[in-house]
């Protein structure tokens, strides 16, 4: 990996861009699939199918012989470590749920806010060269827990038009409601405007490749809602002399076989312990069975050499990594400056791999800088908050003098007359 030892704040941009993705290509493509499916329903789906996953589909709707048929070929460890990450995901996840607030803001003026669940949810589960089972408890357990009553999930199957064992087990025991053989951008379609087979969705959740994520984007604009903007995968370390190399380059390795287009980025006070952590990855990546994904991803990652630790923490925050991991001495008096990131991993002992499956926090975090606004996935992204207010005449009498004011400062008669009707 390359080294940059003390680069000047002009090139700190530079150093931390992302992998690029080409619009000018994909958009169209996407356009011609999202048009497709919006005036085609099933058939288009069924092509497409055919054309990019090179199997035929009759049925898109996953039947309970196959669900029941998946269970069978789960090994009892795969079954019980399953169970185990989907306790302590739904432990964490109950824990925040939001309770409603009521206040009294006078004599006569009550206001009252409210959670309440989006009525179908629709989830994208990826399938391709790495069948994303772990992403359907970090989605459906939460949509469960909020009170989503139609939980929709669409994934791509194999050329037999078959889905990997897990994701079905893992769909089954978290309560999915409709499980679809579709994927790419024509399931964001689906999910978006509905099929013969499929429902409209009100909201969509799940990662997915660069066609995914563009097509998330573009139903977004003008009919449903999405979780957040996303691309590749990312991670960034902070470490000092106190950290281990070995564990720095395993976590690194960890994002860079996600994919070509993923990102792992090192910030060091210490020359010396980059050059530990280089030699340690190309020792690793001999061992990985994605090695020559993750070769592409290690081929525009960096290890960056800084000053010290105001200079990482600036980096850092500058950088807003999808994950961040602070293996530092005193790690919390870092992450407690750390304005910007997906979810952040504290100490030697807490790889970024332990939330990606079982710690109990949500893996599904916004990438390529959105870190900076948005949240990553949780128990308020399947509830939208209605607010309500209920006032008597004599709080109304209270309001009157400065809803009236506002009202015709503002040239909005009728906003003043609604007040003042109502006290003749």
């Amino acid at each position: 990996m390359e080294i940059i030892v003390k680069p000047g704040r002009t090139e700190w941009s530079g150093l931390l861009k992302r992998p690029q993705i080409d619009n000018s290509v994909i958009v169209p493509r996407v356009n011609e699939i999202l048009n497709a499916v919006k005036t085609e329903g099933d058939e288009a789906l069924r092509r497409f199918a055919k054309q990019f996953d090179n199997c035929e589909i009759s049925d898109l709707k996953v039947t309970d012989e196959e669900i029941a048929e998946a269970e069978k070929n789960i090994t009892p460890e795969l079954a019980d470590a399953i169970k185990k990450a989907a306790e302590n995901i739904r432990k964490f996840h109950s824990a925040q749920e939001y309770k409603g607030i009521e206040v009294n803001i006078a004599s006569g003026i009550k206001c009252i806010q409210k959670s309440v669940p989006i009525q179908t949810v629709g989830i994208y589960i990826p399938g391709g060269t790495a069948p994303l089972f772990s992403t359907v408890l970090m989605l459906a357990i939460p949509a469960k827990i909020a009170g989503c009553p139609e939980v929709v999930m669409c994934t791509p199957t194999n050329k037999e038009g078959k889905i990997a064992p897990a994701i079905l087990y893992a769909a089954k025991l978290c309560g999915v409601t409709e499980i679809f053989k579709t994927g790419g951008a024509q399931a964001i379609g689906a999910m978006a405007y509905g099929t013969e087979s499929i429902p409209k969705t009100e909201k969509i959740f799940g990662p997915g490749n660069q066609y995914v994520t563009v097509a998330k984007q573009q139903v977004s604009l003008i009919n449903t809602a999405i979780d957040m903007p996303a691309g590749p995968s990312e991670v960034m370390v902070l470490a000092d002399k106190t950290a281990n190399p070995s564990f720095v380059a395993a976590d690194l390795l960890s994002q860079a076989e996600h994919g070509a287009d993923s990102q792992s980025i090192l910030v060091t006070d210490s020359e010396e312990f980059a050059k530990a952590v280089d030699i340690e990855v190309t020792q690793q990546l001999t061992y990985l069975s994605r090695k020559n994904l993750a070769e592409k991803s290690v081929a525009h990652s960096r290890l960056i050499v800084l000053s010290g630790r105001d200079e990482i923490i600036e980096m850092a925050n500058l950088y807003a990594a999808e994950h961040l991991i602070v293996s530092m001495d005193n790690p919390w008096k870092i992450a407690d400056k750390i304005t910007s990131a997906g979810s952040v991993f504290i100490g030697n002992y807490t790889p970024e791999s332990a939330g990606d499956y079982a710690s109990g926090t949500n893996h599904t975090l916004p990438t390529n800088g959105w870190a900076t606004a948005y949240s990553g996935v949780n128990l308020d992204s399947f509830n939208k908050k209605i607010t309500y207010q209920e006032i008597t005449r004599e709080g109304l009498e209270k309001l009157a003098p400065v809803i009236d004011t506002m009202a015709v400062t503002e040239v909005l008669d009728a906003h003043a007359n609604a007040v003042r009707i109502r006290l003749k």
